[in-house]
């Protein structure tokens, strides 16, 4: 996504000179004259950047009054200042109003390229480290070498660089975040913003002063211009998160802002055109919601334009082990606590439990695990040190007081006892995938079948769930 840069000059010579430079390295722009037309500009669609002259003819401000107007209405866009006429003082008071640089003219073309380019890259950390302070270190990449989350993987870098809109089904807490992120992150967008409306949280009343954002009062400085998500994702990605929360009223004009690309602030008259790239989510039935009478059909094929869902927790339970190892080596790295293993006994129970929290649930448990515990960090986490909801859907072979049972059979069926529930065990940590399975046991695949079928054990060969990947 090329970035777009506003040229404020009273000169066409020098802002057509300028656009000429900046064009060739692949930049887009836009020419304003004077205080008006640069306000007027910067209102109509946020840039990436501002190239504003200081000395400006026949303006109502000149290039400072500009800054301290740009600066006040969104102070994240970068502003590099010129000047034929600037000296020492001027270079200041720039900075000091918020310019990212001066540069004096005439200017060499390599030296502006350079001053724009680190300007759009400090701009651009800014944003990454704001958003980093909002969420904690957001997660970019999806866990786990089950099926289905191969599947959603493919799906993701297949969608990512089209640019289309994206539906994002699935449980709570099962990654509908990280998965849009994903597409964020892969896509053309990437330099660009990604912001997060999160529609189940937020007050109904502010909908629209938060999508649509509120124009300036008479008054500025008492009530000054506020942008709303979808003007400050310009060029980036805005992810609705739980779109199904969001006003019936609301519904209607997001529907027409995705169509037309553009919409008026809240008390404004002025249309502000904007790109964007709209993903959603959700973890209800869109098709019942929209039969219900709560969700609007066309906004559903509006965002529904490539439908992914992503699986629950109890549908890749391979990955937990994975998943588990992970959290706990980024709490360690965070919290400075001690670093403790899970022992294999401990990681087959948790994958045996359902996770109705999904990922967040098992994120949840694994820093639980790191505080309560007992023991030494030098201990594997046993079965028995689990929680008790996750502990007792544990594997009958991982129950000790199965032992007393055992000891009162003969060999045959004590060893055909322990068999059974050994492999009902490994069938259930590997979502009943016989060959992962057989690979694990250190069996032939046709010789795990034949003991199965022995022991009485029914198993569904499965690679994985059907519907992981397409229509919600």
């Amino acid at each position: 996504m090329a970035h777009e840069i506003l040229i404020v000059d009273d000169e066409p010579d020098i802002r057509t000179l300028i656009e000429g430079i900046l064009s060739d390295e692949g930049y887009e722009t836009r020419q304003a004259h004077n205080s008006d037309s640069a306000i007027a500009a910067f209102r109509q669609r946020r840039p990436s950047l501002v190239i504003l002259d200081i000395w400006l003819q026949n303006s109502r401000l000149d290039g400072l009054g500009i800054l301290e107007a740009l600066h006040v209405e969104e102070p994240q866009v970068p502003v590099i200042m010129i000047s034929g006429h600037g000296t020492i003082e001027t270079a200041v008071q720039a900075i000091q109003q918020g310019a990212y640089d001066f540069i004096e003219k005439p200017f060499k073309s390599d030296r502006l390229l350079l001053i724009v380019s680190r300007a759009l890259e400090a701009a651009k950390l800014r944003r990454e480290n704001s958003e980093l302070r909002l969420r904690a270190g957001p997660e970019t990449d999806l866990l786990g070498g089950s099926a289905p989350v191969g599947q959603l993987r493919g799906a993701i870098e297949k969608v990512a660089p089209t640019g289309s809109r994206v539906l994002i089904t699935g449980p709570a807490g099962a990654g509908k975040e990280v998965a849009a992120r994903m597409i964020h992150a892969r896509s053309r967008r990437a330099d660009g913003p990604f912001l997060v409306l999160n529609c189940a949280t937020l007050n109904p009343a502010r909908f629209e002063e938060e999508l649509f954002g509120i124009e300036a009062g008479a008054d500025a400085s008492a009530q000054p211009r506020r942008a709303g998500v979808l003007e400050r994702a310009h060029g980036g990605t805005l992810l609705l998160d739980e779109i199904a929360d969001m006003p019936l009223e609301t519904q209607g004009k997001i529907v027409r802002a995705l169509q037309e690309q553009g919409f008026e602030r809240i008390g404004g008259g002025t249309r502000v055109k904007v790109d964007v790239r709209v993903l959603s989510t959700t973890n209800r039935d869109l098709q019942a919601e929209i039969a219900a009478g709560r969700f609007r059909e066309d906004l559903y094929y509006r965002l529904a334009v490539v439908p992914l869902r992503v699986p629950a927790l109890r549908e890749r339970r391979e990955d937990v082990p994975l998943l588990a190892r992970h959290f706990i080596g980024r709490s360690t790295e965070t919290t400075g606590m001690a670093r403790r293993e899970l022992s294999e006994d401990a990681l087959a129970a948790m994958q045996a439990y359902d996770w109705p929290g999904n990922v967040r649930e098992l994120r949840n448990l694994i820093d639980w695990l790191l505080i309560m515990a007992p023991g030494e960090a030098r201990e594997p986490i046993r079965p028995d040190m689990l929680p008790p909801q996750v502990g007792a859907a544990a594997p009958a072979v991982l129950k000790l007081d199965r032992s007393s049972e055992i000891m009162t059979l003969p060999l045959r069926e004590a060893r055909e006892l322990f068999e059974r529930q050994y492999l009902e065990a490994q069938l259930l940590r590997f979502g009943g995938n016989i060959s992962r399975t057989a690979n694990f046991v250190g069996m032939e695949r046709s010789a795990l079948h034949r003991k199965l079928k022995f022991l009485g054990v029914h198993a569904e060969d499965r690679a994985s769930p059907a519907g992981t990947v397409g229509n919600a």
